[in-house]
């Protein structure tokens, strides 16, 4: 198995995008997990960018040591050479990685240099970086857009002067993959001297393509490939590391090859950028996403919870994951209902289950998120049926409230099986709506005690509501819980009047008219 270098450009092309700039700590530390990821090549900044990108540079190559060679970027100028080399004094194993533009289109417009003078720069560039060490990488930016027998050209020429590694950027994620993946073998076949470099490949994702052009160049024959964490970059970014790495892994036989990264820390590494930038991964990435081993349908998680195979072809805890997440929601079936229940500690009967997952399931209707907490107050009997036995069963509530306007609400309930409708008016809809079932039930309760906590967390949190009723000197608590507050209050109410209507049976009490 041919070995892949892994050249991590984090802390330089993945910070150089818009919001996720990092202090010289922050680097620092980022530095730090990525040694622990044991990538092959660290590419800590652009020391003559900024004092602070000079640092950082400086601080990571005596961090790090000897555990992985820290590159500094430059443009083929002497200064910029010159700054690279100072910054990386300190470190174990040093590479100054040098650019200049090749393609017609940026020489001109952008250089306003010929040919002539970009070859002579470019071969000037990679002799002064020899003096501070002899690891040079050299870099022709925007490869993929050059005239080829130019590109050959000054190849060529660099590798004569001493660069050990040539990078082949499409920097604009121009390429397609058959395209991108001819130009490696091109370049391996042209260009004299090349069997003694190693080939990598830096990739953009303007058109979502990096990481296919990346993968693509290694089966073509390249031996490195820069990438960033959470694919992080410039523009759409560059090829995500962590892509590139697991589908070596997983899929070794396509490509014959193979990376020494510890794709155990992919996790921590990921968590660790979004932690310091403050910038969140989207749920759908691939690898290092919320959702990258949540299964949500229940035709997924009863085929996962079977075999998890059937919908997993990676297993979690290669990249620091602990396990598949079953996400409990509107799309869940009874046996990811049943899983969780169980994990929980709740062994419900068949009746008891069925209960429950109906409950689970009116809930699901109305919020994005159940918790673990929702679903012990659901298997429980909580929820929209939490009323526990009795002869008062709430089926529907509406109200009405507002800061200028008096509530009033209306409920229809099963009072001894006869289905009866009242409405009341008060100053809040808690009270309104008590009112109401006070005159439908035939008693009046005096409320004691009232409390309200967030069962959940987020805006649309599940509401649980304890209270406490007074009635012919007995008390019962009851209680309910929904994402209506009010609903919350009037089924912990009719919760409690159910329990005060067994304990007068109990007295040979009977209920008094309100």
């Amino acid at each position: 198995m041919r070995k892949i270098l892994i050249f991590d450009t984090t802390l330089r092309d993945g910070e150089q995008s818009p919001g996720f700039s990092m202090t010289v700590p922050e680097k620092l530390a980022m530095a730090e997990q990525l040694a622990r990821l044991e990538v092959d090549i660290l590419e800590a900044g652009f020391p003559i960018a900024s004092r602070a990108d000079f640092e950082s540079v400086r601080e990571i190559a005596r961090a790090v040591g000897s555990r992985v060679v820290v590159a500094g970027l430059s443009r083929a100028l002497p200064d910029d050479i010159d700054r690279a080399g100072e910054a990386l004094k300190g470190a174990g194993r040093a590479r100054i990685h040098t650019f200049i533009a090749t393609s017609d289109l940026h020489m001109a417009h952008k250089l306003k240099m010929t040919r002539e003078r970009v070859v002579e720069t470019a071969v000037a560039a990679v002799r002064r970086a020899r003096r501070y060490t002899d690891d040079v990488e050299f870099s022709p930016e925007d490869a993929s857009r050059s005239d080829r027998e130019f590109l050959y050209r000054v190849l060529e020429a660099v590798i004569k002067e001493g660069a050990g590694t040539l990078n082949i950027p499409d920097t604009v994620g121009h390429s397609m993959p058959w395209e991108f993946g001819g130009l490696i073998r091109d370049i391996l076949s042209h260009v004299p001297g090349v069997e003694k470099t190693v080939i990598s490949v830096h990739c953009h994702d303007d058109l979502g393509l990096a990481v296919a052009n990346s993968l693509e160049a290694i089966r073509a024959g390249a031996g490195q490939v820069e990438c960033t964490i959470n694919g992080i970059g410039e523009r759409a970014g560059n090829a995500a590391l962590e892509e590139v790495v697991v589908t070596l892994r997983l899929r070794p036989e396509q490509f014959g090859a193979e990376t020494g990264v510890k794709t155990e820390e992919i996790a921590a590494s990921s968590a660790l950028l979004v932690e310091v930038t403050g910038i969140p991964v989207q749920p759908n990435k691939a690898v290092v996403g919320a959702n990258a081993f949540t299964h949500a349908s229940g035709v997924h998680q009863h085929g996962v919870i079977a075999k998890a195979e059937t919908y997993e072809i990676l297993n979690p805890r290669l990249v620091g994951v602990e396990g598949m997440r079953i996400h409990l929601g509107k799309h869940s079936g009874r046996h990811a209902f049943r899983r969780r229940l169980a994990e929980l500690g709740a062994d419900l009967d068949e009746g008891a289950f069925e209960g429950a997952f109906q409950r689970f399931k009116d809930l699901a209707d109305r919020v994005k998120e159940i918790s673990d907490d929702d679903l012990r107050n659901l298997a429980g009997g909580g929820g929209p049926e939490s009323a526990p036995a009795g002869p008062f069963v709430l089926e529907h509530l509406q109200f009405t409230s507002g800061t200028d306007i008096v509530s009033h609400a209306t409920v229809t309930m099963k009072v001894r099986e006869e289905t009866v409708m009242h409405s009341a008016w008060a100053y809040g809809p808690v009270e309104a709506a008590c009112k109401a079932i006070d005159q439908a039930c035939g008693m009046t309760g005096k409320l004691l005690e009232y409390s309200l906590r967030a069962a959940t967390p987020g805006k649309d949190a599940v509401g649980e509501v304890r209270l406490v009723v007074e009635y012919e000197g007995m008390r019962a608590e009851g209680r309910g819980a929904s994402v209506n507050v009010v609903e919350s209050s009037a089924r912990a109410y009719v919760a409690a009047l159910n329990r005060l209507i067994r304990v007068a049976a109990a007295e040979g009490k009977g209920p008094k008219k309100a």
